[in-house]
């Protein structure tokens, strides 16, 4: 009995420790709830003391943003407008130009048109200059066929009176006065037909100035519509010579420079000239390559194109003639060749045909002999 009391009174004990520990538990518990409701509904508060403040401020940002808005509103508004007004000055300025505008397109049309009449006119021109050349070569061969005619014949004449005479002293002194008769009568229809044919040179050499004149004015505008100055000037250049040799000419005076005892080459076949028409023929080569150089030395200071056959001294190829014992167009052939040479060395800055020396231009001895073959017979 005593042992269950003292269990009894263990278990007791122990019921009443633990039931004292249970509520010790629960106040602690309920202490810690405690704390934790009073967090969270500060937390609560906290949260909508935020929200409110935010609903607070909301209607600021708003009246803010709205605010800006109204200000981009008025930017685009006013730069819409000064936009408008812009394109409406443009348009005014476009409808005040217009007239210049069509004054412009009208003296374009013009000019247009001038260039094409100039083109065909040129181009006329030129089938009329190459016809010309055509009847003069051709009259050329005739008068080379009537004259070889004329030498054959009197070779079959010495001939037959060589043969004739074989025999005796006598009869060839005959023959040989009668030989030197034939010469002399020769000479002299040969010095009347010289002259008359200078003559005629000489005038159709006057008669076709004019009409280079009227060319050489319509390539004057052209050159001032391209702006190529530096070609404008070498073309009153070549034209003041041009007229101081016109003036030259016209105090010439026909002189015997004797029979045609030079030869010169041509596209492969051969001619006849005197002493004076072998020099106008050099004179030809070296004038022309001169020329030349200039021209191509302006085509380059314009920044122009390579072409020496545009060029008016190429095109007249007249300065230096004098119209006697040489064809126009044999005059005008050897000034092309040497204007060809000396336009190349002038437009590359060169010395590969010609030099100038004593403020003349030249063309190399080598390249005359090459371009003209002369020779001078017995």
């Amino acid at each position: 009995m005593k042992y269950l009391k003292q269990i009894g009174l263990s278990l007791a004990i122990s019921t009443l420790m633990l039931g004292a520990s249970d509520v010790a538990n629960a106040q602690g518990r309920r202490g810690r709830g405690e704390e934790r409701r009073q967090e969270n509904q500060a937390a609560r508060e906290q949260r909508q003391e935020e929200r409110q403040n935010r609903r607070n401020e909301q209607p600021a940002q708003q009246q803010q943003s709205s605010q800006e808005r109204q200000q981009r509103w008025e930017q685009q508004r006013q730069q819409q407008q000064q936009n408008s007004q812009e394109r409406q000055q443009r348009w005014e300025q476009q409808r005040q130009q217009q007239p210049g505008n069509d004054q412009q397109r009208q003296r374009q049309i013009q000019q247009s048109r001038e260039r094409e009449d100039r083109w065909q006119q040129q181009r006329q021109d030129q089938i009329r200059q190459s016809q010309e050349r055509e009847q003069r070569s051709q009259q050329q061969r005739q008068q080379q066929q009537q004259q070889q005619q004329v030498e054959q014949q009197r070779r079959e004449q010495w001939q037959r009176d060589r043969d004739r005479n074989r025999d005796g002293n006598d009869r060839n002194r005959d023959w040989n006065g009668r030989r030197d008769d034939n010469r002399n009568n020769d000479n002299n229809w040969r010095q009347r037909n010289w002259r008359q044919e200078q003559e005629q040179r000489a005038s159709h050499y006057r008669s076709d100035w004019q009409r280079r004149q009227s060319f050489l004015y319509q390539r004057q505008r052209l050159l001032e519509q391209q702006r190529r100055l530096n070609q404008l000037r070498y073309q009153q250049r070549y034209l003041d010579r041009v007229r101081r040799d016109q003036s030259r000419l016209q105090q010439w005076r026909y002189n015997d420079y004797g029979p045609y005892n030079y030869r010169y080459r041509r596209g492969g076949s051969y001619y006849e000239t005197n002493r004076y028409g072998a020099e106008m023929l050099q004179r030809a080569i070296n004038d022309g390559y001169g020329e030349g150089f200039q021209a191509g030395q302006a085509d380059r200071q314009d920044g122009y194109g390579h072409n020496p056959e545009e060029a008016y001294g190429y095109q007249d190829a007249s300065y230096g003639y004098d119209a006697y014992y040489v064809d126009l167009n044999e005059y005008q052939y050897y000034f092309r060749e040497g204007f060809r040479r000396g336009y190349e060395d002038g437009y590359y800055s060169r010395s590969q045909y010609g030099r100038y020396s004593n403020g003349s231009y030249s063309i190399l001895g080598a390249i005359l002999e090459q371009v003209l073959g002369l020779q001078l017979l017995n």
